[in-house]
C-alpha cells in the first residue's frame, strides 16, 4: 500500500543561494528532494543576492522570496558604520520576515542559524521552529587561530552566550554529528542528522592510479599546511605516488610551503576548483582529511561514495562519526603530522588493504544517500507536527 505523505509548508531562511558553498548545496539538494518526492511546499527566504543566479539547480516547484535586505553591504564598511547599518538592516529584516511568516503561516520554519535566529522563535506564526548548524560548536561564530585576537575572542564568547537562549526556544536544534550533539551541554533539544552525499555515484574508483587526493578551500581550518608537511615525509618513501589538492581560495601560502619543504612539484599539485570533481575521485586511490576541525566534511562523504579509503585527523567533528579505524579508513590523532604520514605510507605499501577498505568505504556511503537522510528529516517533521 502506497504511503501518502502529508503536504507540509516549510520555510527555509538562508542569506543567499548564489554562493557555491556547502550550505547552499545541501539546502538545494534537500529542498529539491522534499518538493519532488514528498510533495512538500518549499519556500526559501533570502536576504541577499537579489537577481543573482542560483549556484545549484533548484526545482521549479520551489518558491524563492528575496527580502532584499542586502547585509552584504556591511562587508566594505568601517566598524562604526557597520554597527549602525547592521542595526538598521536587522530591524528591517525582522519586520519583513515576521510579516511574511504571519502571511504564509508555514508548518515549519527552518533557520540556517544566521541573523534571524535571535528573533525567529518569537514570531507568533504558529510554525514549529528548527535551527540547523552546518559547522561544529567549536567553529560556530569563532575565529580561526591565525586571525584571532583578544577583542574578537571576547566578542565570540559573548555572542555564543547570547544565542543560547534562542537555541533553547527552538523546537529542535539539528547538528551534523553525534560528537557535536554531545558538545551542546546547555541544550536538551538537540538531535543529529548528517548531510547527504551530493552525488549519485554510478561507478567507483578502480583504485589503480597511485594518487592521494584532498579537497577543500585553501584555508587555515582545512590544515593543508599540515598535509604538505606529512606529504614531504610520504614522498621520500614513495617516489611513484602523487598528491593532488583541489579547492577555492588563495594557494600562494601553500605554494611557499611546498618550496620551503623541498617537495617535488611534479608530484604535488595545488589545483583550483573544478566542475568535474567526480573525475578526480575516480582517478585517485586514497583520500586525506587534514582539517583542524569540521562540521561534517562533504568531501569525505563524496570520497567514500566513490570507494576511496579515508585517512583523517580525528578532528572535531565528523571523522569519528563516519570512519571506523582500520575498516573504511584510518583515524590518527588530531594535528599529528607524523602519524598522518605514517597512516598514508601504511596504506600505500598495502594496495590490497586499499581495495578492502575501499569496498567498505563505498558501503558506508550508503548511509548518507539523500533518500536515507531525507527520511530522517521526514520523521522529524512528523514528530513535531503530528
Amino acid at each position: 500500500m502506497k504511503t501518502i505523505n502529508k503536504r507540509y509548508r516549510i520555510v527555509y531562511c538562508v542569506p543567499s543561494l548564489y554562493i557555491p558553498g556547502g550550505v547552499e548545496r545541501v539546502l538545494t539538494l534537500k529542498a529539491n528532494y522534499f518538493a519532488e518526492n514528498y510533495g512538500y511546499e518549499i519556500i526559501i527566504v533570502l536576504t541577499d543576492g537579489k537577481d543573482k543566479p542560483n549556484a545549484y539547480p533548484l526545482s521549479p516547484a520551489i518558491k524563492v522570496i528575496n527580502l532584499d535586505i542586502n547585509f552584504e553591504e556591511l562587508w566594505n564598511c568601517s566598524f562604526v558604520k557597520k554597527v549602525v547599518l547592521y542595526l538598521k538592516k536587522q530591524y528591517l529584516y525582522k519586520k519583513r520576515l515576521t510579516k511574511l511568516l504571519l502571511d504564509l503561516r508555514p508548518d515549519i520554519t527552518d533557520s540556517l542559524l544566521r541573523r534571524e535566529i535571535n528573533f525567529l522563535t518569537k514570531v507568533p506564526d504558529g510554525s514549529k521552529k528548527i535551527g540547523e548548524l552546518h559547522v561544529s560548536k567549536n567553529n560556530f561564530r569563532t575565529y580561526k587561530d591565525v586571525e584571532a585576537n583578544f577583542v574578537k575572542n571576547v566578542f565570540s564568547r559573548y555572542w555564543i552566550s547570547m544565542v543560547i537562549p534562542s537555541l533553547r526556544r527552538l523546537d529542535k536544534f539539528v547538528v551534523l554529528t553525534e560528537q557535536d550533539k554531545s558538545a551542546w551541554i546547555e541544550l536538551n533539544n538537540v538531535i543529529a542528522i548528517p548531510n547527504p552525499v551530493s552525488f549519485d555515484v554510478i561507478e567507483t574508483s578502480p583504485l589503480k592510479r597511485k594518487r592521494v587526493l584532498s579537497v577543500g578551500r585553501y584555508d587555515y581550518v582545512k590544515g593543508f599546511d599540515m598535509l604538505l608537511k606529512a606529504w614531504a615525509i610520504v614522498e621520500k618513501e614513495n617516489s611513484d605516488w602523487e598528491l593532488a589538492i583541489y579547492g577555492a581560495g588563495n594557494r600562494e601560502p601553500y605554494e611557499r610551503i611546498i618550496d620551503e619543504l623541498g617537495i617535488d612539484r611534479s608530484r604535488c599539485v595545488l589545483n583550483g576548483n573544478t566542475a568535474a570533481i567526480q573525475k578526480e575521485y575516480l582517478d585517485s586511490s586514497l583520500f586525506v582529511i587534514s582539517s583542524r576541525f569540521e562540521g561534517l566534511s562533504m568531501a569525505m562523504l563524496e570520497a567514500l561514495s566513490f570507494g576511496l579509503p579515508v585517512v583523517s585527523f580525528e578532528c572535531p567533528c565528523g571523522p569519528r562519526d563516519v570512519i571506523t579505524d582500520g575498516k573504511n579508513g584510518k583515524l590518527v590523532p588530531r594535528e599529528d603530522v607524523s602519524k598522518l604520514a605514517e597512516a598514508m605510507i601504511s596504506l600505500i605499501n598495502r594496495p590490497d588493504e586499499i581495495v578492502r577498505m575501499g569496498e567498505l568505504a563505498h558501503k558506508r556511503a550508503d548511509d548518507f544517500k539523500i533518500e536515507v537522510i531525507a527520511d530522517r528529516w521526514k520523521q522529524l517533521f512528523e514528530e513535531l507536527i503530528g
